[in-house]
């Protein structure tokens, strides 16, 4: 049974509180990063963070005086597993977003690429270890309401017309930004979770019925 030297490191919190007068808040904490008098700081063993590794070397005793082996990606710190996951992200939404913009299909592995990103990160803000691979694709999902800011813009002209409690306001006195500003409230506060349920439904009737017509016609 192989000896491993493995170092493991949990990061203890530093604090002290200290009054900075300054013009702006963002001054004074220009300010306080700035200074670098920790003399009546304190330890917050409470905030401790998690033990994660930090160094691995083949062998008893060995730490330091060999070549270090490399750290399994899951026994990294969860910011350094946040922070490498979210280059995988990036680079996957650079991807996406180069094929969109020269409007090609996406690259074949992609999905097969973004599942696996999916699940890793899952597992890294539930701070569980990395998923077995393969990981399974998604379920396609589809899009079954999307606002469209032109729409509003021209129901904001339908109720200015027939809504005298407006009659202050004029169509092209509403800026595009708060139209834009509205529909992302919309977006985020309704919930639309009835219609999907509706629909899911529906869908669902939809694709009995056609599997009932096919097992019949045979």
């Amino acid at each position: 049974m192989p000896d491993f030297t493995i170092e493991t490191t949990y990061h203890l919190p530093v604090f002290r509180h200290r009054t900075y007068s300054d013009d702006t808040l963002e001054a004074a904490c220009r300010a306080a990063i700035a200074d670098d008098d920790w003399d009546n700081s304190k330890k917050d063993y409470d905030s401790c963070g998690e033990i994660h590794v930090t160094g691995i070397w083949d062998g008893a005793d060995t730490a330091y005086a060999r070549p270090p082996i490399q750290i399994p990606f899951q026994f990294e710190e969860a910011v350094t597993r946040r922070a490498y996951h979210f280059e995988i992200l990036l680079g996957l939404l650079k991807i996406l977003f180069d094929d969109v913009r020269v409007a090609r299909p996406p690259a074949h592995d992609w999905l097969a690429r973004s599942a696996r990103a999916i699940a890793r990160g899952e597992a890294i803000l539930a701070g569980e270890p990395d998923p077995e691979e393969p990981v399974d694709l998604p379920k396609p999902s589809h899009v079954l309401i999307r606002l469209q800011e032109e729409g509003v813009r021209k129901a904001i002209t339908a109720v200015l017309e027939v809504d005298p409690s407006f009659k202050a306001v004029q169509p092209e006195a509403v800026t595009d930004d708060e139209v834009h500003a509205a529909c992302l409230s919309i977006a985020t506060t309704m919930d639309f979770s009835d219609a999907v349920g509706s629909a899911e439904f529906q869908a669902a009737l939809l694709a009995i019925r056609s599997t009932q017509r096919r097992l019949t016609s045979d």
